[in-house]
């Protein structure tokens, strides 16, 4: 998994009485009416700002609402507490192989079981399917007669495979802003729960249920934010990872023509794009037929209607199985084009300028690739074979190609790492920004050894022991973060809540002629010298870089990205 799992806590608060939409009870314990279910929060003794933890969004997806689009809630009586962090969604990893199955004539079979997969493949945790909750965190105490403020929703990362809310204290944020945002943090369906592709689950069913979850989720924000003290016209999605490949989702969701608008802003810190196939393209249909050989399905008359009848423990078995059968460092279960909520590749949409929101801010870590690349295969990887394994729908002429691009970019496995990180996090990252020409800001977090997912405890501090990241300057890890909520805030984050922040004057992400090879884009470095100085500054995207970007955009339909 990309993200550790938090230890679930509890938090105490007394029944009160509801009255209508509004927060009544005692200060300390408000109590919100949903319509569908009436919750009581508390207030945090450390922070001393407002939570509601564990909120049902979406009927429990189980029985026949497995691989469905999210349900309402049914109507609930008395006052539920929201004081516990939710159950996970089920969760898988990435893949541990060398080769990809995809290139065989039979996929996996090198890792076919001969029966299906048993009970001894269940992983004991605190895993549900009745997992489509959020939690929300409001500064100070609840007053829903105070003006309505801007709204940050967090969209986990963990290859839409792992992860779940109560990794991240959205007080946090809050102390970012210095308490001038509300926060939503949700979950929603991974791996095979959330992504089953293929054409059975189309005509059956519901493609990108977990996709499908976040829409319901930011939804269900615009009804019910101001209940919070949030504004719904001022939304920002927020995500790391995969998160921030869910924001691109949501960017390019129904040809951009989401109607009412569910945010006006996204945030993409690591944007992850891996191939988004055509959920009956050759790849998803295997991953489906394996998902029915592993189950004991394969000869039920609708495989379909078997695979929702399994226990969960079984479904998960498989997911994690497969998982882990796929190229080193790869995620199976991943969002395709579905025809309808995603109509084309993200890549296309972005071209096209067919997209949701008025404006964004992507954070790309200097070496995104080095934690998906199996470094013990330093002494025999080439980088042509490194990319057929990545991307298997890649012709020989375009492998080739691909090699030539990182033929002076070091050693092979430095090559490796290079195709990794640019192809599937930092190249789409500029896909998105030239697609908002002039209304993007871009940013590199590079403090040693700027690996992937390093940036997150510099912004949910409470991650780090004692709340001090690993790069402990108190001017660079307010600017850092403070970054991120000015942009919430205003849409600009020269607009500064704190006097605080050193971060310079921030120009938008500009690129000449909308060409990926002209070099011309400025960007914010987010840094440290080698003798523990903070270096926050302007730099110019490299020409190099934006190059080879413009490669792997030329290549696209054959990544399926």
């Amino acid at each position: 998994m990309l993200l550790s799992i938090a230890s679930l806590f509890l938090a105490f608060a007394h029944t009160q009485v509801a009255i209508g939409a509004t927060a009544v009870g005692n200060s300390t314990n408000p109590i919100i009416d949903l319509g569908y279910a009436k919750y009581q929060g508390f207030v945090d003794p450390t922070s001393g700002n407002t939570q509601f933890l564990g909120i049902r969004y979406a009927a429990a997806p189980v029985g026949n609402l497995r691989w469905r689009a999210p349900q309402t809630p049914a109507k609930t009586s008395g006052i539920l507490q929201a004081n516990a962090q939710p159950p996970q969604c089920f969760n898988a990893g990435a893949g541990l192989e060398n080769v990809t199955p995809f290139r065989n004539p039979n996929p996996f079979a090198p890792a076919r079981r001969s029966e299906p997969v048993g009970k001894r493949d269940i992983i004991p945790t605190v895993s549900s399917e009745d997992c489509l909750h959020l939690n929300v965190y409001s500064p100070g105490i609840l007053d829903p007669n105070a003006n309505k403020l801007p709204v940050v929703v967090w969209i986990h990362g963990g290859g839409y495979m792992a992860g779940n809310a109560s990794e991240f204290n959205g007080d946090d944020l809050i102390t970012d802003a210095e308490g001038g945002v509300v926060v939503v943090i949700i979950q929603y369906r991974l791996g095979v729960f959330g992504f089953l592709p293929g054409t059975q689950v189309q005509e059956g069913g519901d493609l990108n249920a977990g996709l499908l979850d976040q829409h319901f989720a930011l939804q269900w924000v615009h009804k019910h934010i101001t209940k919070f003290g949030g504004d719904p016209t001022k939304v920002t999605i927020w995500g790391e990872s995969a998160g921030a490949g869910s924001v691109l989702q949501h960017i390019v969701a129904q040809d951009g023509k989401t109607n009412p608008p569910l945010f006006r802003a996204g945030i993409s810190s690591s944007l992850y794009l891996p191939p988004q196939y055509n959920f009956n393209d050759p790849i998803a249909e295997d991953l489906y037929s394996e998902v029915v050989s592993l189950t004991g399905c394969t000869s039920a008359t609708n495989t379909l209607n078997c695979l929702r009848g399994l226990n969960d423990g079984l479904l998960q078995g498989a997911n994690v199985n497969i998982s882990e059968s796929v190229f080193f460092g790869t995620f199976v279960f991943v969002p395709v084009v579905d025809g309808t909520f995603i109509v084309r590749r993200p890549s296309e949409s972005l071209k096209m300028g067919r997209v949701n929101g008025e404006a964004v801010l992507a954070v790309t870590n200097a070496f995104e690739g080095t934690l998906f690349v199996n470094l013990s295969t330093a002494g025999f990887v080439q980088s042509n074979n490194y990319a057929a394994q990545l991307f298997p729908e890649l012709g020989n002429q375009q492998i080739q190609a691909a090699a030539a691009q990182y033929a002076s970019v070091g050693t092979p496995i430095n090559q490796a790492i290079g195709i990794m990180g640019e192809s599937i996090f930092i190249c789409p990252t500029y896909y998105l920004l030239m697609a908002f020409e002039g209304r993007g800001f871009k940013g590199e977090f590079a403090i040693p050894p700027g690996e992937h997912g390093q940036d997150v405890a510099y912004y949910f501090f409470s991650q780090n022991p004692n709340g001090v990241p690993g790069f402990s300057n108190p001017v660079f890890d307010k600017s850092f973060a403070e970054s991120f909520l000015n942009f919430a805030m205003s849409l600009n984050p020269n607009v500064k809540v704190g006097i605080a922040d050193a971060t310079p004057h921030w120009d938008v992400w500009r690129n000449a002629n909308g060409v990926a090879a002209v070099g011309d884009g400025v960007e914010m470095l987010f840094n440290m010298t080698a003798a523990g100085a903070p270096v926050i500054q302007p730099i110019t995207t490299s020409s190099s870089l934006l190059e080879r970007c413009n490669f792997w955009e030329s290549v696209t339909a054959m990544t399926a990205q």
